[in-house]
């Protein structure tokens, strides 16, 4: 029948995704916001120009907070972003640990002596 030939120059994946070390923090701080009444839902979109882990208080509403790894921007602002409810950039950097900090701060507790 016909011959499939790979078409020149298709060297880059069509979508960009988390690797199993990044998705695990971040399910982790999922787990953590669920345990604590603050998310309900989530929902990953993997597309050409970036990776989004959003995550939703309830499942009807724009997401909460919405994880983004855009790796085109690794050089300029950082790959990774923090966006909030309102599509207004929270963080953004270079490593994943610190743009997450501050959803982890919510968790925080202070303790009375």
């Amino acid at each position: 029948m016909g011959i499939v030939t790979p078409f020149p120059g298709a060297a880059r994946p069509d979508q960009v995704g988390f690797d199993r070390a990044e998705l695990n923090r971040i399910l982790d701080l999922y787990g953590r916001m669920v345990a604590a009444g603050h998310w309900r839902d989530y929902a990953i979109d993997l597309g050409r120009d970036a990776a989004v882990f959003s995550a939703f208080r309830r499942t009807a509403e724009r997401p909460e907070f919405r994880i983004e790894k855009r790796p085109a921007l690794r050089h300029r602002q950082g790959m990774w972003a923090l966006v909030g409810e309102a599509g207004q950039v929270i963080r953004r950097g270079q490593e994943l640990g610190p743009v997450l900090a501050p959803v982890e701060r919510r968790l925080m507790k202070l303790v009375e002596e």
